[in-house]
Order: C-alpha cells, then structure tokens, then sequence
C-alpha cells in the first residue's frame, strides 16, 4: 500500500476512526499494531514472517544482553542479533549480487562456472526496519537504552506503518516513549498533519511523478548519446525527483503519524541549500547519515585517531552508505564520489583553518582556527555560488545512482560535458521549459528555507492563505493523479 492511493485514504480513515475512539490505550496500540501489518502484508504477506522474526529475535536478545554483566556473553548475545539482521539483509538484498560477482570473478580467473540465477524478491523496507531494530540492539548492548519491557510498544515501534518500508528511519528514544502513555491527536495537530500529508502527496504526486519523472526516465534509458542541453535537463530532472518524492514520503510519514498523536524526526532540511557536502549531509536523508555517523563512523574511531584514519572512515562509511541504496557497483561509486567530496571538502577546510591561524591581526594576535570559512564567503552571492558549486556536484553523482549501468552512465557524463554529444533532441521545449522552472523554483525555496522551516512559516501567513494554499495543493493532488506509483526509495 503507498500514501499515493485510493485505498490508503480508506485505510488511514479506518485506522484514524478507531485511534479516536473511547478505547483503553492498549487496544488502541493493538490497532495500530495490526493496522500496520496489514499495511505490509498488503506488499507480500509472506515477508510479515521476516519482519516478525527480526522483532520476536531482538526483543528477546536485547533483554538477555540487558540483564548480562558477563562482557563476553553480552558480545556473543549481540552478535546473535547483527549475525540474523545482516544475514538477512545480505542474503535477500545482496545475494544475487555477490552471486554474479563470485560468478565473475571465476571467469576473470579462466574458471568456467554457471550458477543458477537465484529467484530472490526483495521484501520492501528490509533496508529500514533492519536499521532500525539494530539500533535499538546496539543501544541496549552500550546501555544507552534500557531494554523496552513491552513486547507490544517495541513490536509497533518497529512495525509503525508510517515509517516501516521507507523511513524516517527511528531511533529507541524516538518513538516508544510515546507508546508509553496514551496519545491522540489534538485538532491543530490533526490539521497540520493532514496539511504535511498533502504537502508530501503534492511533492510526489503532482511534482515528481507528474512533471519530472517521464523526462528522467526517458534520458537515463537511452542506449546512446544525447545533446547536451538533453543530458543535463535529464539529470536535473531526476535531482528534483528524488528530493521530491523522498522527502514527499518522510513529509506524508511525519503528517500521518502527528494525525495519530505521534512526532517522528525530521529526514530533509532543504539539501539543495547546502554549502558543501558536510552540509548536504546534514540536510539530506538527516535519519540514515546520523545512522551511519552514530553506528558505523564514530564506532570506527571517527576522527579521534588521526587524519589519515580519518578519512579512511569517512570513505569506508559512504561506501557502505552507497551500498546501503542497492545492490550494484553503480551505488558503491556513488557513495565513494561522496566520500571523495567529503574528504576534499575536510582537506580544505583544514588547510584554510592552518593558514588563517598564521595571519596575524591588528594587536599580534593570531586568527582562531575555528574561522575556517574565508570571510568573503559571508557575502550571500559568494554562499549562493557555494550552494551552486555544491549542486553541480551533487548532480554529477546522481548519475551513478539513476543510471542502471556503468557504460549508462559513463554514456551520459560524456555527454553532459559535450564529449560525445552528436544525439538527436530527445525532449520538446515543453519539457525543457518544465525542469527548468521546477529546478530553479526548488532551489530557490530552498535557499531561501534553507534556516527556516515550514511550520515556522506557516504561522507568519493568516489563516486564509493557508487554507487557500491547502485547497490548491489538494486539487493539483487529484488533477494530476494518474497511478498509485511507488515511491523511489520503496526499492531500497
């Protein structure tokens, strides 16, 4: 089931009826409990074993490493949680994958081996739910985390509908205080939820699929060269349809879980603004690189041990967050540009850090290391420029995540860059004149967001603008749904 369907609105008004209901508060989280197997069940009823298993498996090992002292029972309790979750994770997401490349490998070697190709299909939201039950392990085993004595509270906090296939991605501390007390939606609540819902459901609906995703798709499936203008209108296209239909999803998720009394985090702080990828890091999937950053970078050694170690983290990290997407090499090269980008990006930092703390100001003292950005950059054009610069690079790796294949990609940077670009036009001056305008238009709401936020500025606008705007939201929502299409990161 997706937000994007008729049958959600039935379902959310069903599931929405019964939350408000005069119920005891455990029979309200049963609701909800079975509300949200359902909503996966909807997908393909078997794989709601997995999801069982990985929940049932968790609570159990998480109180028995809890009420552990033993440090080497405790670590051998963990690995029995990481050893189910990943292998999972690794056999249905990863294991045609390794397949071709073992398969590969042989024959690079002069080995001739033919393995049967395996039928494995990829339950939806495994990438998420597996992030998040072993958060709550990892938590438990560093006693950052009491383990939860209610099976019923930690079976919703994973199984919660609104965040189950594609996000936010939750943390303990996030989302099973909440179960602990009753909780019901209050009317402004309920009425900025339901704006959020059809705020996502536009960004999806309205701009992604309707105005991006017919463009993006037909340039990145292209078995030969385009022009140039075409190559990148594609990949600007395909930029503005991922943040809108990601950040659609999380939008429709946060609404859909405050009509129900329940705050989830935020996942998207106007990427497109950022100065440098650090920052696009901070503003982009917020949920998955705080993830990374607090399980898989810091537990590394961060950069507590060195520079060079440093960035050996900082690329072992994104490689894995590039993994993470797919399985394919395209996504590895994809988290391995931003790696790149990431350690450039600390390499100049700290060179301008060394050389500023060499100036020396008016009364012999010296600049602090802590001024690592020159002072003309305060200036908004030369930040606007950053943000820019930032971009144009962001696209370049977007199009090793799009592209379905090496030689598509390398295809298509040639010919954004005017290598090989002697292609027939491929888009009409409608479509070129559409992602022009909503990539300009997203980009500038997001420079100009980039230190707000919507809530903030909702309450500035009277009532009547919002309710105008809510009402032209809604009706370019149902004017411009065509299908009930999945959203991008389902496949993840």
């Amino acid at each position: 089931m997706v937000f994007n369907s008729y049958t959600f609105i039935v379902f959310f008004a069903i599931v929405l009826g019964l939350h408000n209901l005069p119920l005891a508060w455990r029979t309200k989280k049963i609701n909800l409990l079975l509300a949200s197997y359902l909503f996966y069940a909807l997908w393909n009823p078997p794989f709601i074993l997995l999801l069982w298993l990985s929940t049932v498996v968790d609570f159990y090992m998480a109180r028995l490493i809890g009420g552990e002292e033993r440090p080497l029972r405790r670590k051998l309790l963990l690995t029995v949680s990481l050893v189910l979750n990943l292998g999972m994770l690794s056999y249905f997401k990863y294991g045609g994958f390794l397949l071709e490349n073992f398969t590969a490998l042989l024959s690079a070697m002069g080995i001739a081996f033919q393995a049967a190709q395996p039928d494995i299909i990829l339950p939806v939201g495994i990438s998420f739910y597996t992030f998040v039950t072993l958060s709550y392990t990892l938590d438990v085993y560093r006693r950052k985390f009491a383990p939860e004595p209610s099976f019923l509270n930690f079976a919703l906090f994973v199984t919660f509908f609104p965040h189950l296939v594609a996000g936010p991605i939750v943390r303990p501390e996030d989302l099973i205080p909440q179960f602990e007390t009753p909780r019901r939606a209050t009317a402004q609540q309920l009425s900025w939820g339901l704006f959020l819902l059809s705020l996502g459901l536009f960004m999806k609906v309205t701009v992604a699929d309707g105005l991006l995703a017919d463009t993006a798709d037909l340039i990145f499936s292209l078995p030969f060269p385009v022009q140039t203008l075409d190559a990148w209108m594609g990949v600007l296209a395909f930029s503005s349809q991922i943040f809108c239909d990601f950040a659609g999803y999380s939008t429709c998720a946060i609404g859909v879980s405050l009509c129900l009394g329940f705050v989830l985090p935020d996942n998207f702080r106007y990427p497109y603004a950022a100065m440098g990828f650090q920052d696009f890091w901070r503003r982009w999937h917020i949920t998955l690189s705080t993830w990374l950053r607090d399980y898989l970078y810091i537990p590394l050694g961060g950069n507590r041990k060195g520079p060079v170690r440093t960035y050996v983290n900082l690329m072992v990290t994104m490689l894995i967050g590039g993994l993470w997407h797919g399985a394919s090499w395209t996504f590895v090269v994809w988290g391995a540009l931003h790696g790149l980008f990431l350690c450039l990006e600390r390499l100049i930092r700290q060179g301008l850090a060394n050389r500023q703390a060499a100036i020396p100001m008016a009364d012999g003292a010296v600049m602090s290391r802590a001024s690592v950005v020159p002072a003309s950059l305060a200036a908004p054009l030369a930040r606007f420029g950053l943000v820019l610069l930032t971009l144009f690079l962001v696209n370049i790796t977007w199009v090793f995540f799009r592209a379905p294949t090496f030689d598509g990609a390398m295809l298509l940077l040639l010919s954004m860059f005017g290598v090989i670009s002697n292609g027939p036009p491929m888009l009409t001056n409608t479509a070129l004149l559409t992602v022009g305008v909503v990539t300009v238009g997203l980009v500038g709401c997001h420079w100009l967001m980039r230190n707000t936020s919507v809530a903030e500025q909702a309450k500035r606008l009277p009532w009547w603008v919002l309710s105008a705007g809510w009402a032209g939201l809604s009706l370019l929502v149902v004017l411009s749904q065509k299908s009930s299409s999945s959203f991008i990161y389902f496949q993840f």
